[in-house]
């Protein structure tokens, strides 16, 4: 069996693994085993096969697949609350430090101002500093 074949067979099982793991390394490894396989057909010297499919391995592992892994998966954000914080909103019924209403992101929330001394009245913008509980936790640069 030739070398060219094997690199071309690993290279095809990684590339199918992937399927299992989703993390893109198989992906990235089974590329540079099938580039591996190329040299080889091309060059048929070890040596030469070998450092193509060490440097493009190492190419797609540290360039391509953090590039990958950001377009496919996007932000991590942990959970819907953490996702509201630094929103803005608009205030529908007066906010001070004791409570009032927000629509945030086309929904009504209750609210109460960051700034005890802040007495936030409708159409107001406002920045959601932080959510506690069911409230969302406001503050307006300004008045």
């Amino acid at each position: 069996m030739s070398m060219a074949l094997i690199w071309l067979i690993a290279g095809i099982v990684l590339i199918a693994a992937e399927i299992l793991s989703g993390d893109f390394f198989l992906l990235m490894i089974g590329s540079a085993a099938l580039a591996g396989a190329g040299a080889e057909v091309l060059f048929g010297n070890t040596f030469v096969t070998a450092a193509v499919f060490a440097v493009t391995a190492l190419g797609l592992i540290t360039v391509a697949r953090p590039w990958l892994k950001a377009r496919m998966h996007g932000a991590h954000i942990p959970d819907n609350v953490a996702a509201h914080i630094g929103g803005t909103a608009t205030v529908v019924s007066t906010v001070d430090s004791t409570g009032g209403r927000i629509k945030l992101k086309g929904q009504e929330w209750s609210a109460r101002a960051f700034d005890e001394s802040q007495v936030l009245e409708p159409g107001t913008a406002v920045t959601v500093v932080e959510i506690s509980g069911a409230t969302a936790v406001v503050w307006a640069e300004r008045l």
